[in-house]
């Protein structure tokens, strides 16, 4: 079989991959220039040669792509994302909505009838927050836009102010807050995931993940664990920085859940570390195993193929990007592709 996989990145492209599961080869393919550090990407699953990447930049920009099924793309559209460095973005309901890091803003847009004509200018909700690492935590920065569909909630974590923050659509058309989640002071919620009734947390600048249960409003979510994202975490402050947390829905070659986390800036020679939590126990977190990744600085890493059999990983300092396949029921990883040309990696979308 063959895949067509995006690479977003901190250069000015966005680089489609194409990786042959047969002869385990992964190669780049096309090339899309865009503009300054279109770190992420998201699609529309109405339309899914549809694609929106933010750039980070003082100035904010929505970009809309389409690809064909060679994963060649065309720039159609582009408008402000109405802040600074917009960096997490997802279509929820024929709308976009994105989390502007460095202005403290989450914007939406709403998409026309093809999805690829964007308004002239977003709605936005400012947030407000700070924390006690003056050097990240001088505001607020949303920093990922969560869609709990089946609440019709959308979550937004807010390093800058340790919590995340839930949102509701009002009958205004407006999303507003309706509660939210504190954390330890310095911890730096970055990214969410639910499952099963619980929300999993991902502190950056505490390399912590925290679970809590996750009821509906009104009822209060309730901790249950909080633990290091690797075995031996340095003494605290370190520049090892968690960044990614994902939990792939159970399937029939993988029944039961974990937890995948990606750590950023780990001196070893051997790269940094993808971390993996078992969370059958529904009291705690257990780290079942670390993988070396041979890269360094891995950002963002997504799930794909038959039943989420492959994870794809990219080193934005170096390494290039890397496949690896889920084994042993999932509690483990083996490498089985690489292609080293990529500048920049820092998320994926598989299309």
């Amino acid at each position: 079989m063959i895949y067509r996989i995006l690479a977003a990145s901190y250069s000015n492209n966005v680089t489609t991959l194409t990786f042959d599961d047969e002869k385990q080869t992964l190669h780049a393919t096309e090339s899309l220039t865009i503009g300054h550090h279109p770190s992420w990407l998201t699609s529309d699953p109405k339309y899914p040669s549809m694609v929106w990447t933010g750039l980070e930049q003082a100035d904010g920009k929505i970009v809309a792509l389409k690809f064909d099924q060679q994963g060649k793309g065309t720039i159609v559209g582009e408008t402000t994302a109405g802040g600074k460095d917009p960096c997490h973005l997802v279509v929820v309901k024929g709308e976009l909505v994105f989390a502007n890091y460095s202005s403290g803003i989450v914007g939406s847009l709403p998409l026309s009838v093809d999805s690829c004509q964007l308004p002239v200018t977003p709605d936005i909700l400012k947030l407000g927050g700070s924390g006690p690492d003056k050097s990240r935590q001088e505001a607020s920065h949303p920093h990922q836009v969560y869609d709990l569909a089946e609440r019709d909630e959308l979550l937004i974590p807010d390093l800058g102010g340790d919590a995340v923050y839930r949102l509701k659509k009002m009958q205004t058309g407006d999303w507003s807050i309706v509660g939210h989640i504190g954390f330890e002071a310095g911890g730096g919620p970055r990214h969410v995931v639910y499952h099963n009734g619980d929300l999993y947390t991902l502190l950056e600048l505490s390399s912590k993940v925290v679970r809590h249960r996750f009821p509906p409003p009104p009822e209060k979510p309730k901790f249950v664990a909080s633990k290091p994202t690797m075995s031996n975490p340095p003494p605290q402050p370190n520049n090892m920085l968690a960044a990614e947390i994902l939990l792939p829905p159970p399937n029939a070659s993988f029944p039961a859940p974990y937890l995948y986390l990606s750590n950023r800036n780990d001196p070893s020679p051997e790269g940094d570390i993808i971390s993996i939590f078992s969370v059958e126990n529904s009291e705690g977190l257990e780290l079942v195993d670390e993988i070396r990744t041979g890269l360094s600085h891995v950002r963002g890493i997504v799930f794909g193929g038959p039943d989420d059999k492959y994870l794809i990983a990219g080193g934005a300092n170096s390494g290039g990007v890397k496949l690896f396949e889920r084994i042993n029921g999932g509690k483990a990883l083996k490498e089985i592709a690489f292609e080293r040309s990529i500048e920049a990696p820092t998320g994926f979308l598989w299309l």
